[in-house]
């Protein structure tokens, strides 16, 4: 089915590892902290976003004084501590084990890098990928599509000829800005 593509982009939370119940939970458990109000359907809608972009819409939501980036740092080190106990791989995990060796393949996420090359690599799943692009590896987050083109330039691949597969709105912008065809795994 992928015959066609040069290389194979995957967005990661939500699509290649189950951990948006856990990024949920970790908004929550922060949040709570500084007595804030997690807005669950806030966070939904910015799926694929930087951390530091969510905290800064949760601060905004509670009217608070807070810095959005040790926000978003108290979250990821939650985060962290969660899903390494819990985290798993979801199905579409069986396209890249299928496709490795044949295309070259990256992970465009909204995740830190530290984060994403740590879950990666605790699932024994960071060995196929030639790249790995964080949100800390660009200025310009999805729906910008400066993720996605950086993962085609690191394979060594024309945007043009690369699918991503992706689970959020901001994602699907940010691949069809990049010029690249699109799977919504929502719809899989």
């Amino acid at each position: 089915m992928y015959e066609r593509y040069a290389g194979l982009i995957f967005d990661m939370d939500g699509t290649l590892l189950d951990t948006e119940p856990t990024h949920r939970k970790a908004w929550r458990e922060v949040l709570g902290r500084h007595g804030l109000r997690f807005d669950e359907q806030a966070v939904v809608a910015l799926n694929g976003s930087p951390g530091w972009h969510i905290a800064r819409k949760l601060i905004e939501i509670n009217h608070a004084d807070l810095d959005p980036y040790s926000l978003a740092d108290e979250k990821n080190a939650a985060v962290r501590r969660m899903l390494l106990d819990c985290v798993e791989p979801l199905p579409l995990v069986e396209v890249v084990r299928t496709w490795y060796g044949r295309r070259p393949m990256a992970v465009g996420t909204g995740s830190g890098s530290a984060l994403a090359e740590a879950l990666l690599a605790h699932l024994g799943l960071r060995r196929y990928f030639d790249a790995v692009v964080a949100a800390d590896h660009v200025q310009h987050h999805k729906p910008a599509p400066d993720t996605f083109l950086l993962c085609a330039e690191r394979m060594g691949v024309s945007p043009t000829r690369c699918v991503v597969f992706e689970d959020a709105d901001f994602g699907l912008q940010a691949a069809r800005a990049a010029g690249m065809d699109v799977v919504d795994v929502r719809l899989l």
